[in-house]
């Protein structure tokens, strides 16, 4: 008992010892910055002085990344949940907020255009531009994950924060060099910014293979369906079809949009006999990509109470889901 109130004592102020490792980083010396701020924040966590941990740990995140170590800020962002976990800081606005100012700080670089890839330095800056986009998009992913279960655990949403949700979807879209739409997809419908992810979505639009356009807003909008969000799954198509005007991208006019547009107007009523006449119709195109048929067994289920007959017919949304990560 006393050693434990002697370390008490014997630590700073979680403010003096950050001004005294900022010092440390304005020297350049981030690794060894890193080094502190690790030990530290160790040390006031062993003592349950979890607030001073937090300040030293976002302070030393937010450094680390506006310097450019995003590995290192990185690394302190996820020691931030931890310490959030141990100190079983419940879910709110304020904490939100900290882990906001965090994220702000992950770096935002385009990937270097109109390069001569026959040429090896350009080629050189491209690969590593790439290797760079990568470890930003791993580092802010790990960081804003381990949030969304600190958010489930200690009082949010049963699916996370939605505003967790949401800042992973942007960056995830934002800064991929390659843009998977699934994971985007699969973090802004467990948001609540329909309209931001139309503009994403319309975005994509203008710039994927032929195709590959009403494949994601179908996804989009069954994945909104299956967690039983028709309101937002009516908004999104809504304002992609409004986005689409504005921007001169034209909006896909094929079966599977069909199909989207006749769900939407199906769920807004007791139909199931419709609901099951619309897959038997529109089955060429809901094979096209086959998680749209566990999507459409989830969506029968939320809204028409359609028990699954099958244990093995929830095998691809887990797999889905393990892909979304």
């Amino acid at each position: 008992m006393f050693r434990e109130r002697a370390k008490r004592v014997l630590l700073s102020s979680a403010k003096e010892t950050t001004e005294k490792i900022k010092k440390v980083v304005d020297e350049g010396n981030y690794y060894g910055a890193q080094q502190m701020y690790k030990s530290f924040s160790a040390r006031y966590t062993g003592a349950e002085r979890y607030l001073d941990a937090l300040n030293i740990l976002q302070s030393g995140a937010c450094l680390q990344l506006e310097n450019g170590q995003v590995t290192c800020g990185a690394e302190l962002a996820v020691l931030f949940v931890e310490a959030l976990v141990k100190g079983k800081f419940p879910y709110d606005d304020d904490i939100v907020d900290r882990i906001r100012k965090i994220y702000k700080k992950f770096p935002r670089i385009p990937v270097p255009q109109h390069l001569d890839l026959a040429d090896d330095d350009d080629m050189q800056r491209l690969q590593e531009a790439l290797g760079a986009a990568k470890t930003r998009v791993d580092g802010c992913s790990s960081f804003l994950k381990a949030a969304i279960r600190w958010s489930i655990e200690f009082g949010a949403h049963r699916n996370g924060s939605p505003e967790l949700h949401d800042m992973l979807a942007e960056y995830i879209y934002s800064e991929s060099p390659e843009v998977d739409m699934t994971r985007v997809s699969y973090h802004f419908v467990r948001g609540k910014n329909p309209k931001k992810f139309a503009s994403t979505l319309v975005n994509f639009m203008g710039k994927c293979y032929p195709g590959e356009d009403d494949l994601a807003i179908a996804r989009a909008v069954l994945m909104y369906l299956s967690l039983g969000n028709l309101r937002d799954a009516n908004t999104l198509l809504d304002e992609v079809k409004k986005q689409v005007q504005s921007r001169e991208v034209e909006f896909p006019r094929t079966e599977l949009m069909q199909l989207t547009n006749y769900l939407l107007q199906t769920l807004q009523r007791d139909a199931l006999p419709l609901f099951n006449m619309l897959r038997q119709r529109y089955k060429s195109s809901i094979d096209k990509e086959p998680v749209f048929n566990e999507f459409l067994d989830e969506i029968a289920e939320k809204f028409y109470g359609v028990q699954r007959r099958n244990p093995m017919q929830g095998m691809f949304g887990d797999i889905f889901k393990m892909m979304a990560g």
